[in-house]
């Protein structure tokens, strides 16, 4: 490995953009997968659900990770898809993950487009994926760096195994310490919103939390101030007593990566070591990479990206 990264965002099916964005990077083929000669990309996870071309992506990733051109955290939607397809054992048909009608919705286009072998077989390596990288002085995670909780998911595979059954009946528990870090190092620490409100979010559901700027310390702001995406937000005061996680990231810390939020606009830092590359690929916007070479402060400049 080089301590030169690619650092690529949510992809959701969509492999022409993959493909495009690599190229420009200066990629090549090199089987089904892409290698440069002096550069490893990071994926952020979320490859499957909602884009045309689930099973191209899949390809394309684990092609260049097993050729050791790249490395890849778990999204959330690998994590859903885990438990989506385990049973909770003696049901009669019960799955750690609920197949409503909003969860088997968001999963239609994977299912629609891998067959049971390849379910089967993605599932399988989503399973071998990892929450969290930190290498070379570069970190990765899917939607928050939060040091303790990524601790306690990994001393759980260690403990139960990697997503095994005895591993997602600890986590699909709400009293549970590694459900709470699953939530936020997954899908991001969230707040409540007042009673009575919401929000509809980029799927169109109504959600009455909001996802939030893990990576600044919480000083009294607004839902709106604090709330990370692009959702429109009431401007609306969060209550201190709903703010159990704790907020904030070094500005000396390791430069952190992550996807998730669903940004829109042009690229940019968060902070001085924070940057999402989310840009909403799979709605219509831009599939986003960083390149990083070792900076400890992030840089406008050093984002690519092409239109899906």
């Amino acid at each position: 490995m080089s301590k030169h990264f690619d650092i690529i965002g949510d992809i959701h099916g969509h492999a022409d953009a993959l493909r495009r964005l690599l190229t420009e990077l200066g990629y090549h083929r090199h089987g089904d997968g892409f290698r440069h000669r002096d550069r490893t990309v990071l994926f952020v996870g979320d490859f499957i659900d909602r884009g045309p071309a689930i099973a191209d992506v899949l390809r394309i990733v684990r092609a260049t990770i097993d050729a050791g051109d790249g490395l890849a955290v778990m999204g959330n939607h690998e994590f859903n898809a885990i438990a989506f397809h385990t049973c909770i054992p003696g049901t009669n048909n019960r799955w750690f993950r609920e197949r409503s009608s909003k969860n088997c919705h968001q999963h239609k286009s994977t299912l629609d487009q891998l067959s049971a072998n390849e379910l089967s077989d993605a599932v399988a390596w989503f399973s071998t994926l990892p929450v969290a990288i930190e290498i070379d002085g570069v970190r990765v995670v899917h939607a928050a760096w939060q040091a303790s909780q990524i601790e306690i998911i990994r001393h759980s595979l260690q403990t139960f195994g990697r997503f095994t059954v005895e591993f997602l009946s600890e986590a699909m528990r709400p009293s549970r310490d590694l459900h709470a870090a699953i939530e936020n190092v997954l899908k991001g620490p969230e707040l409540a919103l007042p009673a009575g409100r919401h929000i509809v979010d980029k799927s169109g559901q109504k959600r009455n939390t909001v996802r939030v700027k893990w990576y600044e310390t919480f000083t009294g702001q607004t839902c709106r101030d604090f709330h990370l995406g692009s959702d429109d937000v009431p401007d609306v005061t969060i209550d201190s007593a709903d703010v159990h996680c704790p907020f904030g990231y070094p500005p000396d810390a390791a430069p952190v990566f992550m996807g998730h939020y669903w940004l829109t606009g042009t690229p940019n830092p968060l902070a001085s070591n924070v940057a999402c590359t989310d840009y909403s690929v799979a709605k219509g916007g831009k599939l986003v990479a960083y390149r990083w070479d070792g900076e400890s402060e992030l840089s406008s400049k050093k984002f690519c990206w092409v239109s899906s």
